[in-house]
């Protein structure tokens, strides 16, 4: 079986870093990691992509200390498929921008750039992705003074990327993973639906529907930071999209007729807050790969302890070795990579229509859903009854709302296991 093809949208964060080490650690077989395309949101999106680039310097030093201690490199999917890496949006699309460095830290990974600068690779990279430069000179990407394999580095910018992926793979074979604020899948979709419409599913973390939000009482954080993006990509799922459409000033309306609807699935709060990590759980599985001198092991226990400190600051109920950490991001690339598992079940009501508020004054970024027992009814042309198109068969949006996991009880050992395998 030919290995699944994923672009994966992220905003690295904590649990986006731990994600993409999922997807990496992967067999060669497993996965092909075509593009991460990087946007604003847990942080400013160019501190997304030193985290980005500094994950894979680590990796490769990580690689490198595994063939001298004669141990298995590991990471079959990086070592088999370079994945390209583009910047992406800075801002949302038109709401006031909020990050969420109060958690994750300002530069995104609990201060490890100023805490452990030998982690850090020297900024001679960042020319490689200046849009002024020549796109068609190919340079090495270099980390301090170690030529640097493992990307391919973009000058152009995420959302064009995305696209160029799609048109250059067949329909229906590229899953798109993305669990950072939709702006870049709204600008891709808006520049060319049809080509955008070439996904074969998009996975979202986002949202909160049955669950209180993380960031507002009834928003979870990539929903709230660009609720116009994500009411955007929602829409393609209609089959009249512009029954759920936000009004909006940046962006043009989709055309009328549409070759198709997209495939999305999401994976709200409701499913993510039930896969964790402990800080008791990583220490047992890291203790030994730390001890024998592990660059991984000695770079995720910096940021990780930050992130575990923080949570027992923000939670009464959290101390000591039971401090609990959920693995949001990480679940989707999970999915991705495991679809076929027959433990992975969308909630009894998919698909649903699910709709993001984007004008509200306290419910910005809400999963709105139609709770009444109410009839259908027959058309797509809103009726006296249905104020917002909300019965009509021939409307509304239509969410793969995923409900249950095969690994809900132990992914964060899972997760471990596969990165330091």
């Amino acid at each position: 079986m030919a290995p699944k093809k994923i672009i994966i949208d992220t905003d690295p964060g904590i649990d986006d870093i731990l994600a993409l080490l999922l997807a990496l650690s992967a067999q060669a077989e497993e996965v092909e990691v075509l593009l991460i395309s990087l946007t604003f949101g847990n942080i400013e999106v160019r501190s997304c992509l030193r985290n980005v680039v500094s994950m894979f310097h680590i990796l490769e030093r990580e690689m490198q200390w595994r063939r001298e201690q004669g141990r298995p490199e590991g990471f079959g999917a990086l070592r088999a498929c370079r994945p390209v890496v583009a910047v992406g949006a800075e801002d949302p699309l038109e709401d006031q921008k909020m990050l969420a460095d109060y958690f994750h830290g300002t530069d995104g990974l609990g201060g490890i750039h100023a805490s452990h600068p030998h982690f850090t690779p020297k900024e001679t990279w960042e020319h490689m992705f200046d849009p002024s430069a020549d796109p068609t000179v190919i340079e090495p990407v270099r980390t301090g003074d170690t030529a640097h394999r493992s990307f391919i580095a973009s000058k152009r910018p995420a959302h064009e990327e995305i696209l160029r992926v799609l048109s250059e793979n067949d329909p229906d074979t590229v899953t798109l993973v993305a669990v950072g604020p939709l702006t870049n899948l709204a600008l891709a979709s808006a520049e060319d639906p049809e080509t955008f419409l070439r996904v074969k599913e998009v996975v979202v973390m986002g949202g909160a529907v049955n669950e209180p939000g993380n960031v507002t009482p009834v928003a979870e954080f990539n929903a709230y930071a660009d609720a116009f993006a994500a009411a955007r990509v929602f829409a393609l799922t209609s089959p009249n999209p512009r029954t759920t459409m936000p009004s909006s000033t940046t962006l043009p309306s989709y055309p009328a007729q549409l070759s198709k609807q997209l495939t999305l699935r999401l994976f709200p709060l409701d499913i993510t807050l039930r896969h964790g990590l402990t800080r008791g759980q990583f220490r047992q599985a890291v203790a030994p790969h730390l001890a024998a001198g592990s660059p991984l092991a000695e770079w995720m226990s910096a940021f990780m302890a930050h992130t575990f400190r923080t949570i027992e600051s923000l939670h009464r109920d959290q101390v000591g070795d039971a401090v609990d950490l959920s693995l949001h991001d990480p679940v989707c690339v999970w999915y991705a990579l495991t679809a076929d598992d027959a433990g992975w079940k969308p909630s009894d009501a998919s698909p649903e229509d699910i709709r993001v508020e984007t004008a509200g004054q306290w419910t910005r970024g809400a999963c709105i859903v139609d709770r009444r027992n109410r009839h259908r009814i027959e058309g797509e042309e809103e009726s006296a009854s249905d104020h917002g198109h909300w019965l009509s068969t021939r409307a509304g949006n239509r969410i793969w709302r995923m409900g249950d996991s095969p690994a809900e009880k132990d992914f964060g050992v899972i997760l471990l296991e596969r990165i330091f395998r």
